[in-house]
């Protein structure tokens, strides 16, 4: 069981529902956001810690790698889940992303969120 914040950021609701359902059973604060800009919005207004962004890869607009390399800029702190359907966009992401692709279930999402929480690393590095 968690108790840390995360930001959970995915444009597609169904997707979000489960996961943030399957977060906040597990203890954790869910701030939800349907894209970047919207994410961006939500991190300025969030006066306590994120510890976590939980991101898809392929988004509208801005991409969830964007995204995280902005966002861990104000929040250094900050682990980083990437998530994609699309596995050779893992490739892209740099040394310090956690990759989970999809599909995946809902238990291994909280496991790897555990995981990735309980290192003590900088942005997510395991």
């Amino acid at each position: 069981m968690g108790s840390e914040t995360i930001l959970l950021v995915n444009d597609e609701k169904g997707i979000r529902d489960l996961a943030r359902e399957k977060l906040v059973s597990n203890g954790y604060t869910v701030l939800e956001a349907k894209d970047g800009a919207d994410a961006l919005e939500i991190s300025k207004r969030h006066e306590g810690p994120i510890h976590l962004i939980v991101t898809d890869v392929d988004m509208p607009e801005m991409s969830g790698w964007d995204l995280a390399e902005r966002l861990t800029r104000l929040r250094p702190e900050m682990k980083v889940i990437y998530m994609s359907g699309t596995a050779h966009k893992a490739l892209d992401l740099g040394p310090v992303a956690i990759f989970l692709p999809k599909p995946f279930s809902m238990d291994t999402l909280a496991s790897v969120v555990r995981a990735v929480l309980q290192v003590k690393s900088p942005r997510g590095k395991v």
